[in-house]
Parts: C-alpha cells; structure tokens; sequence
C-alpha cells in the first residue's frame, strides 16, 4: 500500500511527499480510511508507531474544506512535549495547506497564546490545565469544534488528568468525530472510550508487546553501585543516542550533572526544569549535541528521536506499561534498539511480571571488569561483533537464560543445571525511593 491509495486532497498529499513518507505503517493503513469515512476510531498503538500521522492527515483532508480562522480540530496530549512534537508533525504535513496550527501548554506565558488564538487557527494541540485555563477566560472559541483527538490516553490517566478531561468534553459540541488512541488500555481508559466515543472502530498494533526491534538484557546490581554499572555500560556505547530513565527529577537531575562532569555529552530532562531548559535538552539531543539524555517518566512520550540506540533504565520502571512506553523511545521505524535495565534485588517481582509480557525470561547479562556482590555465576558468550553489546550472560534469580531477544546472535544456554533460589535472597526488603513528581 502507498500513500496514494488514501485520495488525499493535493495539497495534502504534497506535504506527504515533502516530508519523505513512502509506505504507511500498520497503525496508518489501518486507522486512516475509518478516520476519513467520519467514524469515530479507538487507536491502540504503543509509541513508535506512526500514529500521529494517522489522526493528522485525515484532520489536514478534511479541514481543507470549510472556514478557516475558526478551532476546527482539537489535539489533547499530556506533556508539554507531546504537544510540541505533534504540533510539528502538523506543521511538516501540512506546510502546503495554509492551515494554522498552535501548540498551547503551561510553563509559559499564556498571553503570546491568547494573541495567536485571536490571529485564527484551525488546530490546537493542547495539554488539559492550560486549555482549561483558556476555556475559562474565554479566550479560546470551541463551539465549532469538528474533530477531537485524545492521545496518550494512557498516560494522561497516570498523571491524574482524567477529571480535567471530563470537565473539558463538557465544554465542547457533541456532535463531533472523536478519536482515541492510547498505548494501554487499562479499565479507566475502556470507561472513558464508552463516555466519549460512538460506535467506534477499532484499530490495534502490537498492544501490550514491545517493538519486536528492541532487544531486552537485565544487569543484576546492588543499588549502591548502579552509577558504577551505568559508566561501564556506557563505555560499550559507541555511537547513537542513550536515552537513560530515572524514577525521580532530583536523581535524573544529579546524574545528569554527574556525566557531564566525566566528559559526556550530556543532559536531563525533568519537571523543574523551565520551559526554554526543556526545549533546549530536548533540542540538543535531536541535533546530536548531547549523546546522552536522562529523563523522567514524564518526559518519555514526548521524546521523538529516531536515532536513539539505547535506552537504559537506571530505575526499574513501576508497571510494564511504564517499561513499554520507556522502551518505545528506541527501535523505532524498524531499527534496531537495544533497552537495558538495571535490576535490583527489590526488582525481581517486576522482571518475572515484564517475562509474561514479553513470553519469555528477559537474558541477565554482566559487563566484563564490573563486579557487584549481587551477580551470581556467569556463561562466557560467544563475541558478537557489537561493541556496543557487553559479552557475558548470567544466570540468576530464579529465571533462565533466554536465548531470544538477540536474534540469535550470541544468546546461548548454559548446560549447567539451574541451580535452586536462595530463599533468603527472594524475601529481602525493597529498597524504598520518593515519587517522581509530576509536571504539567
């Protein structure tokens, strides 16, 4: 299937052409026609995907026709940089259409906003507070809304945004088409589809898995050598960009400072920072000035860098969920990626949760020269012929050796027999951390 198959309006089309799209992606073909037909459309799709173009070609078609200077069609995402990104994705396929579009968010000031809504736009793409904030000074107009798109549903639940949701569908006309797309689909998620949408299609991509590009490795470790495990790591990362998540903006913020003390390139991306630092690391990172960026989980969907090679998880994420959306930053547009994660003793609930998802244990591997109490007896691997994939695999925590996950290259078992958990080891205490506060 081509681009062409879809009878987009020309100018569309040119702007398609323009920004180098060829072939569309599954979650594209699929959701495209039923957006086009005027029906309303659940998306499941995990980051990566193309989805964003798959809600934005179809909004660029229809709104062609119709007045302009009015808000037409209205993007509700979760972070700041979310909204950016899909403000640019708008603005890279629709350069030949003259439509307007206008990322609003808070962090900033609201009065450069207000005086681009009264210039006129057709699109807005909108975190929740600072739309709500516009709605009830009366400076935006939404009575001739004709499209609304929530995405990242998911993750707009986890931040607590769900009642600002609800409060803002209020405010708008009920006749409209709506989507909604979400990389999970948790039972808060199912209830606001039934609330907001009518009849809708459903299209699914690869829910609830992983980019099958990705390969995954655990690093048994003590807590107290993690910063330790993460510099030998990144000596074996060559080239690329290293996406490292942290649970907390203060340790995202310390380390960040760390590796730019040892000579990275490096810089963090977390809620305290203004929005200008934001956009600026963020920048950096795209543009290849900064190699390494370390972030929270609140920044993860707002990360659009095709280039990402590796992405660590110093912190073992809470949920599985959270560990597909982190990993959803790497092996993107079929590439390959390589996510690995840091794993505690306190972590070993999680990386049996993560075997199911993924349908098999996730390798152990050890780095050569690093040691830490926590690693337990280890296989020497074949070489690779990947400097960036450290040579030794390990055995422990009750879990086998999987031989998937590195298309075959170097994943081998050992002969030896498993040797039987230490019950003392299974029943340690988890190691207590704050929460990551949230930003809007």
């Amino acid at each position: 299937m081509e681009f062409n198959t879809f009878h987009f309006h020309p100018l569309v089309a040119a702007g398609v052409t323009a920004a180098g799209y060829a072939t569309p992606t599954p979650i594209q073909s699929m959701a495209i026609p039923k957006v086009m037909a005027g029906d309303d459309v659940m998306g499941l799709a995990q980051t990566g995907t193309g989805k964003t173009a798959a809600f934005a070609l179809p909004i660029l078609h229809r709104l062609l026709n119709g007045r302009r200077g009015q808000v037409r069609a209205l993007i509700v995402a979760p972070t700041r940089e979310l909204a950016e990104q899909i403000n640019s994705s708008f603005k890279e396929l629709g350069q030949k259409t003259g439509l307007r579009s206008l990322a609003i968010y808070g962090g900033v000031g609201i009065n450069p906003q207000i005086a681009r809504l009264r210039q006129g736009v057709e699109i807005v793409v909108a975190c929740p507070g600072r739309l709500l904030d516009h709605i009830g000074q009366k400076t935006i107009d939404l009575s001739r809304l004709e499209m609304l798109v929530l995405d990242e549903a998911d993750q707009m639940f986890d931040m607590g945004f769900l009642p600002d949701i609800r409060r803002l569908l209020r405010q708008l006309p009920t006749e409209r088409q709506t989507l909604l797309f979400s990389a999970t689909m948790p039972a808060e998620i199912r209830a606001l589809s039934r609330e907001v949408l009518r009849s809708p299609q459903t299209v699914q991509v690869d829910q609830l898995a992983p980019a099958v590009t990705v390969s995954h490795a655990l690093y048994p470790v003590e807590e107290a050598a993690k910063t330790d495990l993460l510099l030998a790591l990144l000596k074996n990362v060559d080239s690329g960009s290293v996406l490292v998540f942290t649970r907390t903006k203060h340790r995202a913020k310390r380390l960040g400072e760390k590796l730019g003390k040892l000579g990275y390139r490096s810089a963090s991306l977390q809620g305290n920072l203004s929005q200008n630092r934001r956009q600026e690391a963020l920048d950096g990172f795209r543009a290849g000035r900064y190699q390494i960026l370390v972030a929270t989980d609140i920044a993860a969907r707002g990360i659009d860098v095709s280039q990402v090679s590796h992405v660590i998880n110093y912190d073992m994420p809470g949920t599985t969920d959270a560990y597909i959306h982190r990993i959803g930053r790497t092996g993107r547009a079929a590439r390959s990626g390589d996510a690995y994660t840091l794993l505690t003793g306190a972590d070993q609930p999680m990386e049996r949760a993560l075997a199911k998802v993924l349908g098999q244990p996730i390798e152990r591997r050890a780095v050569d020269g690093f040691t830490s109490p926590q690693l337990t007896a280890c296989a020497t691997l074949p070489e690779s012929g990947r400097a960036s994939r450290p040579s030794r695999q390990c055995r422990g925590g009750g879990n086998p050796v999987a031989a998937g996950g590195e298309s075959g290259a170097g994943a081998v078992k050992s002969k030896r027999p498993r040797r039987r958990r230490n019950p003392t080891r299974a029943g340690r205490p988890a190691v207590a951390a704050s929460g990551a506060a949230r930003s809007s």
